[in-house]
């Protein structure tokens, strides 16, 4: 308990230190909200009379005061393009974001975990300097450009899978693909690297002498030492996911969190691009404890030491 109420005590200041943070970038990057909903011919009564409803003619920290006491009653404003709720537009876009994000996640950990060992098996063989190979390839590639091949060979050249929009598992295999391609490489690596140290490990002999075949060896007591340090990196690759969805959504042209703020900034809708960026904040810190609180499910040691 006592462990739990650090954590959520520290995951409370990460979200207030990433709402403050973009609070702040928003406000300084250069661009007149007012101008952007009034238009550039707008008469400068108008661009005035528009400052005040948004409130943007007021300091600095007023208007951080103001936010921060519309943000502890659940509020998260109203969108300065479309005049909308912030909360009701989020709701309607984070189900896309959170169906690719966990599709990518678990073509990544398939992938990963599957590649990872076999690699780790063969170790110094041609089956793993080929995988090691493939990994580097596709972790490598930004994942605009990965987006953009697998769109011209699956969409363009043979024609298997639509290229843009939401709705179907069809319109989902792309850009899962591009984002979980590009995580399964770096994942595959720490899962041999994991396996490799756990391999070398006197108790791994005693097993083996106890007349166990490989695979029980492998399966039952090499993966579960493995597993912690892959386990870490499940909360760093959440993150890297739910960010690389600016791109990915934009370039599939798909709606969700990613797309919606991607957006915002272009129209510098500070309200919307606060909320959506306050959303996925807390997503990951939840995401985050999670994995921290799993460990001592996994390790027994963990467990006993608090």
């Amino acid at each position: 308990m006592t462990f739990l109420i650090r954590r959520l005590v520290g995951a409370a200041f990460v979200i207030f230190a990433a709402t403050t943070m973009v609070f702040l970038i928003l406000h300084w990057l250069p661009g007149d909200p007012a101008v952007l909903v009034a238009g550039d011919d707008a008469p400068a009564a108008t661009i005035a009379h528009v400052r005040a409803q948004l409130g943007s003619d007021q300091p600095l920290w007023h208007q951080y005061g103001s936010y921060l006491g519309h943000l502890a009653r659940g509020d998260l404003g109203t969108s300065f393009s479309t005049q909308e709720p912030v909360a009701a537009r989020i709701r309607a876009q984070i189900l896309a974001t959170v169906e690719l994000t966990a599709f990518s996640m678990l073509i990544a950990i398939t992938l990963g975990i599957l590649l990872g060992v076999i690699s780790a098996v063969d170790r110094g063989g041609w089956v793993d300097n080929t995988i090691q190979s493939l990994l580097l390839f596709f972790s490598s590639m930004p994942s605009f450009w990965l987006g953009i091949v697998l769109i011209l060979i699956f969409s363009v050249a043979l024609r298997w899978l639509p290229a843009i929009g939401n709705g179907s598992v069809a319109q989902l295999i792309l850009p899962a693909s591009c984002l979980g391609l590009a995580s399964s490489g770096r994942l595959a690596r720490m899962v041999r690297n994991s396996v490799l140290d756990v391999l070398d490990e006197p108790f791994v002999n005693a097993v083996r002498a106890k007349g166990l075949t490989e695979p029980a060896v492998l399966y039952r007591h090499v993966l579960r030492n493995a597993l912690i340090p892959v386990i870490t990196f499940f909360g760093v690759l959440t993150g890297e996911l739910l960010s690389s969805t600016v791109v990915v959504e934009t370039l599939f042209a798909r709606q969700g969190l990613g797309r919606l703020i991607y957006e915002a900034i272009g129209v510098k809708d500070i309200p919307m691009v606060q909320g959506a960026v306050l959303v996925a904040a807390v997503f990951y810190v939840l995401i985050n404890l999670v994995v921290d609180l799993s460990y001592g499910a996994i390790d027994s040691r963990i467990r006993s030491q608090g």
